[in-house]
């Protein structure tokens, strides 16, 4: 996945962590701005992999009840949403790479 690519995932995981920061309950003990900064941060994470986990739950209901035979699923559906799934998927590796990435380049800093 390209850099641009990943600058407008993470833009679009930003702006869901703040809706989702908006609905959610205030913390207890203080707001800081790191603290939200934090919490945005681990919200959007866990919000982007509660949708892929959705996306890949969808795509094996999908693919189950195209192989049971169930009227009304199709083909293509069943393939638009395993490529879904499997796109979201790939987009979550390369943030966890990212992630893994910086972690280790900050660990390695010299004091």
């Amino acid at each position: 996945m390209s850099t641009p690519a990943m600058q407008s995932a993470l833009a679009q995981m930003t702006t869901m962590a703040r809706e989702a920061s908006q609905v959610s309950s205030p913390t207890l003990g203080g707001n800081t701005e790191a603290a939200q900064a934090d919490a945005g941060f681990a919200d959007a994470l866990k919000s982007s992999i509660q949708r892929i986990n959705e996306l890949k739950a969808t795509a094996d209901s999908q693919a189950k009840a195209f192989q049971a035979g169930v009227p009304g699923v199709e083909l293509n559906d069943v393939m638009v949403d395993m490529q879904k799934a499997s796109v979201a998927f790939q987009m979550g590796q390369q943030v966890r790479n990212r992630l893994v990435s910086a972690y280790r380049d900050v660990m390695n800093m010299q004091v």
